[in-house]
């Protein structure tokens, strides 16, 4: 089982969100830790261990670390805002 670690930024991210997609969101992050690639998981163009899952119009951007089993959430955001 991997270890999660919330980044501030998605810790903001979190609290500023809805309370339904809130409820929706965090479920997705804990599933995480039993399995880092979910299905329709889709790596980042352009960078290494960034990944992103979708749920509805917001995407959740992490990055693994499969050495250490450290799965690092970095941002939580709407599809258009989250890759600027």
């Amino acid at each position: 089982m991997y270890e999660l670690l919330l980044e501030q930024g998605a810790e903001r991210d979190l609290k500023k969100l809805p309370t339904e997609i809130f409820n929706r969101i965090v479920p997705k992050i804990k599933e995480l830790a039993k399995n880092p690639m979910p299905q329709r998981n889709r790596k980042i163009t352009g960078s290494k261990n960034d990944w992103r899952i979708r749920v509805g119009d917001y995407r959740i951007i992490y990055e693994i670390d499969a050495h250490a089993e450290i799965i690092r959430v970095m941002r939580i955001r709407h599809r258009r805002d989250v890759y600027r």
